[in-house]
């Protein structure tokens, strides 16, 4: 390959990096979040709430998604490892989850 074609390939991979990512959140928020964060259950905290995220924003990003991957046991609930949906790769539950925070933060 030319290498300014290789530069116009490596330019344009990073450019759309970021939508891809994006999109894959949405699509996985949509397939396998939506059922808890949509109404609530078992303490989720609801898509959009920036009071019910409040606290778990100052945990940080690295930790919600560690906590979304693994699983985790609060006071006001419990997230099931990948939300019950081990058919996910850890990349497309932390999309998700940037999803979500960008819903609250933007």
């Amino acid at each position: 390959m030319k290498p300014y074609k290789l530069i116009i390939t490596a330019a344009f991979s990073m450019a759309i990096a970021p939508q891809v990512l994006a999109d894959e959140g949405v699509d996985t928020y949509k397939a396998a979040c939506t059922a808890c964060h949509t109404p609530g259950i078992a303490g989720a905290p609801k898509t959009g709430d920036a009071a019910a995220w409040k606290d778990r924003l100052a945990k940080g990003e690295e930790t919600l998604i560690k906590n979304a991957v693994e699983g985790f046991t609060g006071d006001t609930g419990f997230m099931p490892p990948k939300g019950g949906r081990m058919d996910l790769s850890d990349e497309a539950v932390a999309a998700a989850v940037k999803y979500m925070i960008a819903e609250v933060t933007e």
